[in-house]
């Protein structure tokens, strides 16, 4: 039976379907921009907002900085002192070996005019000593200093981190009330659209305009699935799962009304007399429906290659007769004869 649709029409409906994806394609980059753009619509949130004493936070911020440099330079004047100190004690030691291998040779010598240049090492040695000794204390001062100033920056940074801790609970609970809200604003923008989709598929959908119509349906459900469903809040999965409750039911529901209704025209439908039945139904729904093997009026399945159905056994219609002109047996539903070409007379 397909072979009785055009050609032409069928190469025309794949390009509308094209159209009605193109369409879509283009609304749904439209529409991802603007979604896309709702955040901005809030203000960017910062830890510095939420802090409870900006001022002190502030202060202690410098103060961390002034300490940090402090230390550093604390250190820097650490190790030069350390240095000095090194060079120090290596000297001390040098003069300290020196003065050693001198009284042991006047230990042999035992010569008295020696105790002038004895009493001038042992200066010298006392020097030495005290310069070591001034290098280990200045070694100690910054030693002191740079744990003074590290003591400071951990002090500061502890009480920085206490406020900036307290504003970030803040912040997050900020976090969420933004997100329910961008949420909202997605949820007022689509809402509209699947209420106009679900009016065109329901009015429009078999008019002239349909691959209008059907680009806007894919983009509508685009939009809730895409852009709307992964940004639903979940509140521990409460809120997705009562959504999806609430979903199904009304869809189940809408699926179960629109069977009932569906069940009930072909009830009605099949009460009719024949001639009228066949009036009913379309001529490319009636070809599409035999090209399946089943009865255009009930749609139930029916052997159409047995040549003695003449008539649907599930609801009576007829769907062979005899062409009036050439008497060959063609298809209920056909407008001409296929064996001699005359025309069907008025279904």
């Amino acid at each position: 039976m397909s072979r009785a649709l055009r050609l032409s029409e069928k190469w025309f409906r794949r390009g509308l379907w094209l159209v009605a994806f193109v369409f879509a394609g283009f609304l749904i980059g439209l529409g991802s921009a603007i979604v896309g753009d709702l955040p901005r619509v809030e203000a960017p949130l910062t830890l510095e907002d939420f802090l409870a004493d900006k001022p002190a936070a502030h202060a202690l911020q410098a103060r961390i900085e002034d300490a940090r440099q402090a230390q550093e330079t604390g250190q820097s004047a650490l190790d030069q002192a350390r240095l000095q100190y090194e060079k120090a004690r290596h000297d001390n030691l040098a003069a300290r070996e020196t003065y050693d291998n001198w009284l042991a040779a006047r230990a042999v010598t035992n010569r008295p005019d020696h105790d002038p240049e004895l009493l001038a090492r042992t200066r010298a040695l006392d020097a030495l000593k005290q310069t070591e000794r001034a290098a280990q204390q200045a070694v100690e001062t910054q030693q002191q200093a740079v744990l003074d100033a590290r003591q400071a920056a951990d002090t500061a940074e502890g009480r920085l981190r206490d406020m900036r801790a307290a504003a970030g609970e803040k912040m997050r609970a900020e976090q969420v009330r933004v997100e329910l809200r961008v949420f909202l604003y997605r949820l007022l923008l689509t809402l509209p659209l699947l209420a106009a989709a679900g009016w065109l598929f329901v009015k429009k959908r078999h008019g002239t305009w349909w691959p209008f119509v059907w680009g806007f349906v894919f983009f509508a459900l685009f939009a809730f699935f895409v852009e709307l469903v992964p940004y639903l809040p979940s509140y521990g999965g409460y809120v997705r799962s009562i959504v999806g409750i609430v979903l199904t039911i009304l869809i189940g529901r809408y699926a179960v009304l629109a069977l009932g209704r569906y069940l009930e025209r072909q009830k009605q439908a099949e009460a009719l007399p024949d001639r009228e039945r066949r009036k009913e139904l379309a001529y490319d729904v009636a070809l599409t429906r035999l090209a399946k093997g089943v009865c255009p009026s009930c749609e139930r399945p029916v052997s159409l290659n047995d040549a003695q159905v003449d008539y649907c056994p599930h609801c009576g219609i007829g769907l062979f007769d005899r062409c009036g002109h050439c008497k060959a047996r063609k298809s209920a539903f056909a407008r001409f004869c296929p064996s001699c070409g005359t025309q069907a007379a008025s279904r």
